[in-house]
């Protein structure tokens, strides 16, 4: 079992930048991929962005593709989400989530552990 705490999040206007963190305890970090998701007001939980647990490999949702960046610190036990240009669009709940596997998997099938989540506001 792996524990997740997020952090970073909070209210920024369109167009700033906003950092991400998520610390993991339990497995061994370096052993399982790490993902990003998200939840609106209203929504389903959506896919965010993957890595794979060596951090060569990377995915990410069409709708974050070049404002996003999903990166680890496996010596940390840290994954992080960089929000670059982030719109109004963008807020919601962010929860990470462990793998159950070394890649960078898409699915929530795929994840076995879950962080509480983070709220993001992005004002317009």
């Amino acid at each position: 079992q792996v524990q997740l705490v997020e952090s970073g999040g909070g209210l920024v206007q369109a167009g700033d930048s906003l950092r991400l963190s998520c610390t993991a305890s339990g497995r061994t970090f370096s052993s399982y991929g790490m993902g990003w998701f998200r939840q609106a007001p209203g929504k389903e939980r959506e896919f965010v962005a993957a890595i794979s647990a060596t951090g060569y490999t990377t995915s990410y949702t069409d709708a974050v593709k070049g404002r996003f960046t999903i990166s680890r610190n496996n010596a940390k036990n840290t994954v992080y989400l960089q929000m670059n240009s982030p719109t109004p669009e963008d807020t919601a709940v962010y929860y990470c989530a462990a793998a159950s596997s070394a890649g960078a998997a898409s699915r929530e099938c795929d994840y076995t552990d879950w962080g509480r989540g983070t709220q993001v506001t992005v004002s317009s």
